[in-house]
């Protein structure tokens, strides 16, 4: 019996000395993680697998990533689109729009990731953010699947996401309940995020499909009002709200100014990721100002992000970032530098604090 009560304790002492080189590895400034401040931009949305859980080995990835990527935003996609022989034959769906099958939520990506990111060495695994998607944000036990994941997998997870509420073409397609931004579920895992310090990158598109002109944007209020109920959550709207049809609303530039002058609104931030979103940027050169001259004026709100989908090669996974050009020359020095870096690094940086001690005190 006092051999089994010293080996407990002396488990429980390593348990201990693992976690507190964790924080202190995770607390150092990144230049002292053998990063130096030459790279083009931390990317903060990267999916690393595809809808059918295929993708990009962690190590060829971080060959593509080379000098120009410092920090990335890591998860895969916590859906799988079906393959139903019934329906599309021999035909192998890969994507979403290719079958009229439905989707599933895939809860191993979580563990896929994980294994991924503890695959590299330490030096390496400092230029990852990793991030739990495997849930289904309608399930009350949504939370306690990112709960499990953080216990599960202690000194690997900084956020969650990016995950999907109302999404053109997906949310119909998606077997069980419709997500909403109005569920109990949806605001129970939110409040756990804010518990246990997880960042939350979150896709709601701003509007409906086809939406009847002059009509008031159909998720605008709703988005608002989830962002208000959870003021200790860090959130990061992925796109803005905008999707592949889901143009950019009239209003954009004002529903944006008005979330960010909303004294109860700063723990919103937003990312610009995805080429559908930077053709709308870019499209004309009074399009690229008017976009520049909110991002100069408010620098602390916005985040560059890939959106890539396992990239095959560098020239893909930079594909967003100079389609970016015109609007980069219009930025000042400090908001460029703060989109293309140092908000990512804000942010995440308290995450990885914020989550290790969460872990500390509740992973055994």
């Amino acid at each position: 019996m006092n051999g089994q009560r010293i080996h407990n304790c002396l488990s429980r002492f390593k348990h201990a000395i693992a976690v507190c080189l964790t924080l202190l590895i995770w607390s150092l400034p990144i230049s002292a993680q053998g990063r130096s401040n030459d790279y083009l931009f931390n990317d903060s949305h990267f999916h690393l697998t595809n809808y059918i859980q295929e993708g990009i080995d962690i190590h060829d990835f971080l060959k593509i990533m080379g000098n120009k990527a410092g920090r990335v935003a890591l998860f895969g996609i916590p859906l799988q689109q079906q393959w139903s022989y019934r329906v599309d034959g021999d035909n192998a769906p890969t994507y979403y729009l290719n079958s009229d099958s439905s989707l599933y939520y895939y809860s191993f990506t979580d563990a896929y990731i994980a294994m991924a990111y503890k695959s590299l060495s330490r030096e390496d695994q400092a230029r990852f953010d990793p991030m739990i998607t495997g849930f289904n944000p309608t399930d009350m036990y949504a939370a306690d699947h990112i709960r499990r994941v953080l216990k599960t997998f202690p000194g690997v997870f900084s956020g969650i996401g990016e995950f999907s509420i109302h999404k053109e073409f997906v949310s119909a397609k998606i077997a069980g309940d419709v997500a909403s931004l109005q569920d109990p579920a949806l605001d129970r895992l939110l409040e756990f995020a804010a518990e246990a310090g997880l960042v939350v990158l979150i896709h709601n598109d701003v509007d409906v499909p086809f939406a009847k002109p002059g009509a008031a944007p159909a998720y605008a209020a709703q988005a608002k009002a989830l962002f208000k109920r959870h003021p200790n959550t860090t959130f990061i709207w992925a796109h803005i709200g905008v999707g592949r049809i889901i143009r950019p609303v009239k209003e954009q530039g004002l529903l944006v100014q008005e979330i960010i002058n909303d004294p109860q609104l700063t723990h919103v931030h937003f990312d610009i990721s995805w080429d559908e979103v930077a053709k709308y940027i870019v499209a004309t050169p009074e399009s690229a100002r008017n976009t520049a001259d909110i991002v100069n004026r408010y620098p602390d709100r916005f985040l560059f992000g890939t959106d890539e989908v396992a990239p095959a090669n560098q020239e893909k996974y930079l594909k967003v970032y100079q389609q970016y050009e015109p609007f980069w020359a219009l930025l000042t020095k400090e908001a460029s530098e703060k989109v293309r870096k140092g908000n990512y690094e804000r942010l995440f940086n308290e995450a990885r604090q914020k989550v290790r001690s969460w872990e500390a005190a509740n992973a055994k």
